[in-house]
């Protein structure tokens, strides 16, 4: 029995075969478009790059599923509100933003990731002059 709830199943989305653009040589020429700029043609190297790169909105959509099943149609609409309205709060756009309401409403402020260690403000390379970065948020520049 489903009860409805989506799949735990991990289904992939990308091809089995792809072919990378071939330089004069037989390879991929790294000048010409950059290192990076070939990994986005290639699609997912492996099988489960796409349920990890999913991995929230599938627990998402489960937590969902069950919590309607258990409680009613209410509270997934008041969760799905209260979210909405977390990404709808503002800062000036020179400031960090760590979006921590909307993680305490989702639950990931209890998660240690890599991101908690590795993207910490303090090795931000986007450091701007506040009055430029507001003058080009508001099309002044």
């Amino acid at each position: 029995m489903s009860f409805g709830l989506p799949s735990v199943k991990v289904k992939p989305e990308h091809e089995a075969n792809f072919k990378m653009p071939q330089g004069t040589f037989g390879v991929p020429n790294p000048f010409i478009a950059g290192l990076g700029a070939e990994r986005p043609k290639l699609g997912q190297s492996h099988p489960l790059e796409y349920s990890e790169r999913n991995y929230h909105m599938n627990e998402e959509k489960m937590n969902m599923a069950m919590l309607r099943n258990m409680q009613g149609l209410h509270a997934p609409l008041k969760l799905t509100m209260e979210k909405k309205f977390c990404s709808k709060v503002g800062h000036l756009p020179f400031l960090p933003s760590s979006n921590f309401q909307m993680d305490v409403i989702t639950g990931r402020n209890l998660d240690v990731g890599f991101e908690d260690i590795l993207n910490t403000p303090d090795f931000s390379e986007v450091a701007g002059q506040p009055h430029a970065v507001m003058e080009r948020s508001l099309g002044l520049l």
